[in-house]
């Protein structure tokens, strides 16, 4: 008979973040999680930087992840704290553990400082495309980008943007939900449809696959005509020219 005894979602993630190294523990006046460096003491957590780890309260016993949502934090005069963005979240119901794990590495790869925009930049630069060498980073008030550099053959110059759903290159590997890359006119407005949709449903994906597919479509871009990929820039027929 299958049991029917479920992990608990804060005993999940704890047990998660243990096993990685990360340090958090329940707090049981505010409800949530609070996980923070090894190196410092659980009584100054919230002295530093640190990061909250809030899971809805499920209304029934189940085996599947209720939402949660993981933010990082950093004192900003006592007592108010900044919020420095999202670090983790989902809505899907997918099992406690595999959640709890993934919660944990977003917490590790948070605290290492280790973004998928890294990721991503060591695919490009297997193909030789570089920071500095026709690629450049593009920051906004609301979004950052990673831009590379085209030149057309009707003279024109634009550019790949590449960025995850929220427009950006700085988030946790463990968070990466996909690419997409946009083609950009020499005036910076997006020129058609995306020439390379955002992979999944919205669901995390493995950053090193997807950055290493997306890499090997910008090089492609790169050495191959543009009007494989977008109309907007495809040369004009000789024959038709001819008549």
């Amino acid at each position: 008979m299958p049991s029917t005894t479920f992990s608990a979602p804060d005993d999940a993630v704890l047990s998660a973040c243990k096993d990685i190294g990360v340090a958090a523990f329940f707090d049981p006046e505010d409800r949530v999680i609070y996980a923070h460096p090894a190196t410092t003491p659980q009584a100054k957590a919230l002295e530093g930087l640190h990061i909250m780890i809030a899971i809805e309260e499920a209304t029934v016993l189940s085996s599947e992840m209720p939402p949660l949502r993981v933010s990082a934090w950093e004192p900003d005069g006592s007592p108010d704290f900044r919020d420095l963005g999202t670090v983790y979240a989902s809505d899907h119901g997918r099992p406690i553990n595999e959640e709890a794990d993934r919660c944990a590495r977003a917490d590790a790869d948070w605290f290492a400082a280790r973004m998928a925009g890294l990721m991503l930049l060591e695919a490009l630069a297997e193909y030789g495309i570089l920071p500095g060498d026709g690629l450049s980073v593009t920051y906004t008030t609301d979004n950052d980008t990673y831009d590379v550099l085209l030149s057309l053959p009707n003279g024109e110059r634009a550019r790949l943007s590449v960025a995850d759903r929220d427009g950006s290159v700085k988030h946790v590997p463990a968070a990466h939900t996909g690419w997409r890359v946009v083609l950009l006119d020499e005036r910076g407005e997006v020129v058609g449809e995306p020439v390379m949709w955002v992979s999944g449903d919205g669901s995390p994906l493995d950053c090193a696959e997807d950055s290493a597919a997306t890499a090997a479509f910008i090089a492609d871009v790169l050495t191959a005509p543009i009007s494989r990929h977008c109309n907007r820039y495809a040369l004009p027929n000789p024959a038709k020219s001819a008549v």
